[in-house]
């Protein structure tokens, strides 16, 4: 059941992120209120404030097919008439059909209260008997025509349906082109969307979330455009805002002259279309681009094949299982499917990853275009293997790459591997938090301006960030990119998107992603207006003398659009964010020169990292997982940002989560440098919800809302401590990472209202469990738990950043430069007779130091948390690390020896190797 104190404590629309949760919360009001009109329970007002809210459902009804605006005729009549119990029947159907999807599996007749009313065994159908039901889908019609014209377009379309379309849709009709920009932000259902050419531009309704919505869209030019264009130009926002949806040009005009704009965006253009049979089936066959999965199709296919085996995997068909007397429990516990499915043949209607040709390599095509990506590779060993790929691919021993110090540590295993000579950037600290930010512009453009200086940009091949970063620091890909390839034309990205995997299918989000990024950028460097732009701002650039590295710190930097080349890929652990069997992940490339300089080496390391036994699983799940998110990866991520964005108000908002708990917001994770917005969080009590789209457009970096750090200082609690103790060991409650003051919650597209309802519940129940310990405590017991929070608080150890390589591992060790090879140092501690333990604890490792020698690192130092390398071998011991390794107050650190101390390198070591 809602919460109905909650819901109606939120009735001001601009509480609402999300304009489709206050469209289902204000369906549950009126179904509240004419309830209580029902019965003998009604409150003065309640009449009036039933006709208001049907006043604010109604324009939002416009965008949705269900339950049509034609019901709120027979609403306001039996409002009116007093029919208060024909209303409630009415008002209950529509809300019952809308909470459980039930309009999307049959027609409802909502008018007819035993139509409209769900009876309990159909609200509990049976699963299988809807997975056989039809899949359903609304169509968008743009056209500027009356009811009676709708209703004849409708059954038009309706008369079309055959018993053999895999698919069933319903139209949804709007006047105007703001409308249909609403539209296509509001409703999820949407798939494709029919262009008429009889609309007008502005639309007549005015609503504050509405208006939202169309800001969103940044569409402010309509009024300098032709009439004739109203379509063509409605079809490339759309395409920019929802690239997955199916989009039809209807038109009056010469369909010569409109063909070679249609390409660009739509899948067809019509003159004149009367043709109702050739739209629907155009509609149906855009949908099944996006449905069919070749690889789970063929896996499916081949599991239901007789087949007798004489190969490896006695486990397939489930044979070893069926025999045994004693591991009868595993194929009870996991079904025969998944066994039928195990086999380690590249035959029958399969594939191989390792070189695909058939339905694998069609799956990968469709991931790609789903990506916005030039190439997609499936991994089945997660994103660290995929990261090893990509760099082992394009970098070689000597090549300098910029890494992200606080990256995940298979980038650092990977420049290992590669021989890279690495230079660590470091990222702005948070040291009240215990946690980094993200690597600044600033010093990404010093470093490489430093390296020009130096005569080394040549070497320069890589930049490496992570975006976003496990807290939720998102970079300016955009401008990122652009700056650097002003320095360096041919530089190539590698963007870490083990989290970032959804962001694509949310218009916001994605346009700080690699793929669209790289291909906005490719598109702008090839255009006039850009050369023009270019000409005009490297007239100012070309007066600063090129070694007066501060003045062009402070310009934005513009490639030569003659010299430039767009090089990204991104990795992502599809696993993490989105449907996918763990280990599931996918490399996605937009690289001008993949085909001439990569592809081979590409396909080399591929082959390197890649298991020649793939599990066909994990393929089919990532197959599975990209045909979810063309079609339904939009509502998901909404839904996803709708369920954080309600758990920020609530702890904001609730007297007593406030008073012993805080969420960090913008201002909190980002310094006010890097936010030109100036927004400091997504959420006011007092006014609401802040345009976040402002600063994702334009902030130097800006903070994903599904990642809700929860302060927990005030509690004399560590992270750890509440991460194990109290929300798993109490309360199931599952989450990753914490500092030593912070714990880390994440919304996914799995996150369900009940679940954030609970999680809000159980900080309840710990806020008032502490009250009542406190309260509980005599003297001496307050005094330890004030100094534990004075601890959290206060008592932090300092961040330390990247000290430097020792000059036996620099390549250059008389240079201005900070390049050091980890590969070196990686294999010299190999032999023991080069190392030693100095302990943290006995003295040695301070009198070593004090003594002014310099200790190195012989191997990498990864304390969780924060989860990546403190120390890199080769890399010189300073006394702000041994400050931070002495507080740390967790117990996994991976690389390090309680009872031996640290590796080093000997004295002796390192003058050999310098010489």
């Amino acid at each position: 059941m809602p919460d109905t104190a909650a819901i109606e404590g939120r009735q001001s629309i601009s509480h609402y992120y999300n304009a489709s949760q206050f469209r289902a919360d204000t369906w549950n009001r009126l179904k509240s209120i004419v309830y209580r009109l029902s019965t003998a329970r009604a409150r003065p007002g309640d009449k009036d404030a039933a006709q208001k809210i049907l006043d604010e459902l109604e324009p939002l009804e416009t965008y949705w097919a269900f339950p049509g605006l034609h019901v709120f005729g027979h609403l306001h009549a039996l409002l009116k008439a007093d029919e208060f119990e024909h209303l409630t029947q009415i008002v209950n159907g529509i809300v019952g059909a809308l909470m459980s999807g039930q309009y999307r599996r049959r027609h409802i007749n909502v008018l007819s209260p035993i139509e409209g009313t769900l009876t309990d065994d159909e609200d509990e159908e049976a699963v299988d008997e809807r997975a056989r039901r039809r899949p359903y889908f609304e169509v968008l019609i743009v056209d500027d025509i009356n009811p009676a014209s709708q209703r004849q377009q409708r059954d038009s379309l309706v008369a079309m349906r055959r018993d053999e379309d895999a698919f069933t849709y319903e139209p949804v009709f709007v006047p105007s082109f703001e409308d249909a920009l609403i539209a296509i932000l509001l409703n999820h259902n949407l798939q494709s969307v029919v262009i008429r050419y009889g609309f007008r531009p502005r639309s007549n309704r005015v609503m504050p979330v509405l208006e939202r919505y169309l800001k969103q869209s940044k569409c402010d030019d309509l009024d300098d455009l032709e009439p004739q264009l109203y379509g063509i130009h409605l079809a490339d926002v759309i395409a920019r805002i929802r690239p997955e949806l199916d989009l039809f040009l209807v038109t009056d005009q010469n369909v010569e002259d409109i063909a070679g704009h249609v390409g660009d965006a739509c899948r067809r253009g019509f003159y004149n279309l009367e043709d109702y049979m050739e739209l629907h089936l155009n509609i149906l066959r855009g949908i099944e681009s996006r449905y069919q999965t070749p690889f789970f199709t063929a896996l499916r296919s081949y599991a239901k094949q007789p087949t007798g085996v004489f190969h490896a995997l006695p486990i397939s068909r489930g044979k070893s299982i069926v025999k045994s007397h004693w591991i009868q429990d595993m194929g009870e516990f996991y079904g025969m499917n998944i066994f039928l499915a195990e086999t380690s043949t590249t035959s029958g209607g399969l594939d191989s990853l390792l070189e695909p040709h058939g339905p694998l390599k069609l799956a990968q095509e469709l991931t790609a275009r789903a990506f916005g990506a030039r190439h997609t590779f499936f991994a089945t060993n997660g994103t660290s293997t995929c990261n090893k790929i990509v760099v082992q691919s394009i970098v070689r021993p000597g090549d300098i790459v910029l890494v992200d110090r606080d990256c995940h540590k298979s980038h650092h295993y990977g420049m290992v591997l590669a021989g890279a000579e690495v230079i660590y950037l470091d990222s702005y600290p948070l040291h009240e938090y215990s946690m980094y930010g993200a690597v600044p512009l600033r010093v990404i453009k010093k470093t490489l301006l430093e390296l020009r200086a130096a005569g080394k940009l040549d070497r320069v091949r890589m930049l490496l960030l992570t975006n976003c970063t496990f807290d939720g620091i998102v970079y300016n890909v955009e401008r990122f990119m652009e700056e650097c390839l002003a320095i360096k034309p041919d530089l190539v990205f590698l963007w870490d998107e083990a989290w970032f995997g959804f962001a694509r299918f949310g218009p916001t989000y994605r346009t700080r992603t690699a793929m669209h990024t790289a291909g906005r950028l490719r598109e702008k460097y090839r255009s006039d207006d850009y050369r023009a732009l270019y000409a005009a701002k490297q007239k100012d650039i070309d007066a600063i003398a090129p070694d007066d590295i501060d003045a062009l710190l402070d310009r934005h930097l513009y490639p030569d659009p003659d010299q430039v080349r767009v090089r990204a890929y991104a990795t992502q652990s599809t696993h993490k964010t989105l449907t996918a069997l763990r280990q599931g992940s996918m490399i996605h490339v937009h690289d001008q020169d993949f085909s001439a300089k990569v592809e081979a080496s590409f396909h080399e390391a591929y082959m390197t990292h890649t298991s020649t036994s793939p599990n066909y699983q994990i393929l089919a799940s990532l197959d599975v997982g990209r045909r979810q998110v063309e079609l339904e990866g939009f509502e998901l991520v909404q839904k996803q940002v709708e369920m954080a964005m309600v758990l920020r108000q609530r702890v904001r908002t609730h007297p007593l989560l406030s008073k012993h708990f805080k969420i960090l917001t913008v201002g909190d994770m980002i310094p006010a440098a890097h936010r030109q917005s100036g927004i400091e969080s997504y959420y006011d009590p007092e006014t609401g919800w802040n345009n976040i789209w402002e600063a994702w457009d334009g902030d130097e970096f800006c903070l994903d809302a599904t990642r809700i750090t929860l302060y927990v200082g005030d509690t004399g609690l560590d992270g750890d401590t509440f991460k194990n103790e109290v929300l798993m060991d109490k309360y199931g409650i599952q989450i990753n990472k914490t500092s030593r003051n912070t714990v880390l919650f994440m919304t996914n597209i799995g996150t369900t209202r009940s679940s954030v309802a609970y999680l809000i519940e159980v900080l309840v129940k710990i806020a008032r469990e502490l009250e009542d310990r406190v309260e509980d405590m005599n003297m001496p017991e307050r005094k330890v738990h004030e100094r534990r929070i004075n601890s959290l608080k206060n008592e932090l150890p300092p961040l330390p950043d990247f000290s430097r390589f020792h000059d036996a591992f620099r390549p250059d060790p008389k240079g201005t430069t900070a390049e050091g090879i980890t590969r070196t140092a990686f294999f010299m501690a190999y032999d023991e007779a080069n190392c030693d333990y100095l302990s943290l604890d006995d003295g040695g490792l301070d009198a070593a130091m004090k003594s002014g020698r310099d200790v190195v690192s012989a191997s990498f130092i990864i304390p969780y948390p924060p989860g990546f390398p403190i120390l890199v071998p080769g890399q010189v011991i300073s006394d702000e690390i041994i400050e931070f390794l002495r507080k740390l107050d967790v117990k996994e650190i991976h690389g390090y020896r309680p009872d031996l101390g640290l590796r080093v390198f000997t004295e002796a070591a390192l003058a050999a190797q310098a010489k």
